[in-house]
């Protein structure tokens, strides 16, 4: 008869090699600080909230900023993103997943 804590550590086993973790993401961050920098560049200020995103000062939803970040500016474009009080993690990593990839766009968090 197989003793009870041999049953066990076969379910442990088993359970172990068969499941799949998860794998997280990486989100590249990068703090503004006083200094040079590319003064050429176009400058976006991007104030991000719980419920709203502005920028420049007019809302804009989640799914157009992309575009208006983009958009209309040639050349290099510098976003510097500050967070609100009301702001959560979530939040912040929404828009940098979705400010993610753009051509000739660096994303600056603002402590």
């Amino acid at each position: 008869m197989t003793s009870l804590i041999d049953v066990i550590f076969l379910l442990l086993l088993f359970f172990m090699l068969s499941s799949t973790f998860s794998k997280f993401g990486e989100v590249e961050l990068s703090a503004a600080n006083s200094g040079g920098g590319d003064t050429n560049a176009t400058r976006l200020f991007l104030k991000v909230s719980a419920d709203t995103l502005n920028l420049n000062g007019a809302p804009v939803a989640m799914a157009a900023l992309r575009d208006q970040v983009s958009g209309g500016t040639a050349g290099a474009t510098v976003v510097l993103v500050s967070l609100a009080q009301t702001a959560n993690s979530q939040r912040l990593v929404d828009v940098l997943a979705a400010l993610r990839g753009l051509k000739d766009v660096d994303v600056l968090v603002m402590g």
